[in-house]
């Protein structure tokens, strides 16, 4: 099956927005218009045979093709440019593997139907087409002919006389030279290439002005989203807040890592298949551990399905680039299939000072959610001690501004270790009850009050055990 249907099927079956359809890649028109350059190739003797024969740089054909593509500097287009560089010996191009069509096409350019200029051998050389260089050996031997007569016969005449027959010589033999073999650079005006490449750059333009509307739409919902969230995780005195269950759906949703990996083995953005999956474990253990269910407050489910749906609708977007950037690598592949012309590794660097189909929206969305909603709700992993890893509470912030729980600063004192476990700079034994940091207790008690009765809870535990032995069992008091 060919892929401009499978393209235009799955345009029609994913549940694209019609605004989005309409501003796809136009990928059956854009392979008309390459037929259309084909034709026009094909008309002046270039079929893509041939055009892969003058292009390469290893042969020793007398016409060399450059194909370049030039950026414009004040829009989005390209500029496309085909120029034939010509070796003439006696105004003819000698070349016995032309086809008749294209030598005819070389010799009318050549003639001065097109505009032309004519260039030295060292223009040649800076033009990168060494393999014209002028190696006329007639010229050589018409020189060494020359100078021996004009020798001969004026053996008696006087060395002045001699030095200005050799000059004008010399000067016969440089006209001929000159007249024999020449280079011309040669400009082919071109119609259908242009219209290609105007109609494709102008798709992909209108593409990034789709993308860049729907990037801010999308963080606008994140915003709003952002405000929900704070409403519904906002601490209380009377456990009417669902903080912890946002929490924990928030480390989920770090861990399924959706669309972009932080992972050594597997890092950067993730394609829209992988990205799917992801999303579906997320949603899973979501279900699993009965988060949703177990929201107390209404308002936590609607800012839910409303947080599913943000990041549905950010992966039809990389669905949607995914798509297009598929149907520009087809379509260039097969302008490359067609023409020889290399435009697949040309096109890139002409555009790459520009945001053309990158993946700049799901970075900025993804960003977004992790300053206004993620954020919203502290992590427990940032407030964790380095030593014992369960949350620092009781904090004691040492002179080096490393933050550690109480009960581990005692256990260093009295192991008399002065240095720092991070930075080992001589600070342990310097701490005091002045280092305990009052506002970082209060905003681990704020935030973090179930993690805050089990480390209080371990930590009698771990103080009875070093009072009454390793029997000690902790008992709740009773009521008589």
């Amino acid at each position: 099956m060919k892929f401009g249907h499978d393209f235009k099927q799955s345009l029609a079956s994913q549940g694209f927005p019609p605004h989005w359809v309409a501003h796809a890649i136009p990928y059956g028109q854009l392979k008309k218009c390459l037929k259309k350059v084909q034709r026009e190739l094909q008309e002046l003797g270039l079929d893509a045979e041939t055009l892969r024969t003058l292009l390469d740089c290893d042969t020793d054909s007398p016409v060399a093709l450059n194909y370049s593509l030039t950026a414009s500097s004040n829009s989005t287009l390209v500029r496309p440019k085909l120029t034939v560089f010509i070796h003439l010996h006696d105004g003819n191009i000698v070349d016995a593997s032309l086809a008749p069509t294209t030598r005819q096409f070389f010799e009318k350019i050549s003639s001065g139907s097109v505009v032309s200029h004519a260039f030295n051998e060292k223009e040649a050389g800076l033009a990168n087409i060494s393999r014209l260089k002028a190696t006329d050996k007639t010229a050589d031997k018409t020189a060494d002919k020359t100078t021996d007569e004009t020798t001969d016969e004026t053996t008696d005449e006087t060395t002045d006389k001699g030095t200005d027959n050799t000059t004008s010589a010399a000067s016969q033999t440089e006209a001929n030279h000159h007249e024999e073999d020449s280079y011309e650079r040669i400009e082919v005006p071109l119609v259908f290439d242009s219209v290609f490449f105007d109609m494709l750059l102008s798709d992909v333009s209108n593409l990034d002005a789709l993308q860049a509307t729907e990037e801010d739409h999308l963080q606008e919902e994140v915003k709003e989203l952002g405000k929900q969230v704070s409403q519904v995780s906002r601490p209380t005195r009377f456990s009417k807040s669902d903080m912890d269950r946002w929490r924990r759906i928030f480390e989920l949703y770090l861990d399924a890592e959706i669309f972009f990996a932080t992972h050594e083995r597997e890092h950067g953005a993730r394609s829209s298949q992988k990205a799917l999956k992801q999303l579906q474990w997320f949603q899973g253990e979501v279900n699993k551990q009965q988060l949703v269910s177990s929201f107390k407050l209404p308002e936590s489910r609607t800012a839910f399905s409303k947080f599913l749906e943000l990041n549905l609708d950010l992966l039809k977007h990389l669905q949607f680039q995914e798509l297009n950037v598929l149907a520009i690598s087809k379509i260039l592949k097969k302008f490359d299939k067609r023409t020889a012309l290399g435009v697949s590794r040309a096109l890139p660097p002409a555009i790459s000072s520009r945001k053309l189909l990158s993946d700049h929206i799901a970075k900025a969305v993804c960003a977004r959610i992790s300053d206004e909603l993620v954020s919203i709700i502290p992590q427990i992993n940032d407030y964790l001690c380095p030593i014992c890893y369960s949350l620092a509470y009781q904090p004691v912030r040492l002179d080096c501004q490393h933050v550690f729980c109480i009960r581990c600063i005692i256990k260093i004192q009295r192991r008399k270790e002065e240095s720092c476990p991070l930075c080992r700079a001589p600070v342990v034994m310097n701490a005091s009850i002045d280092n305990l940091d009052a506002e970082l207790e209060k905003f681990m008690k704020k935030y973090f009050m179930k993690e805050v009765k089990e480390k209080q809870r371990a930590n009698e535990i771990e103080r009875g055990i070093e009072e009454f032995g390793p029997g000690y069992t902790r008992s709740e008091c009773s009521v008589m």
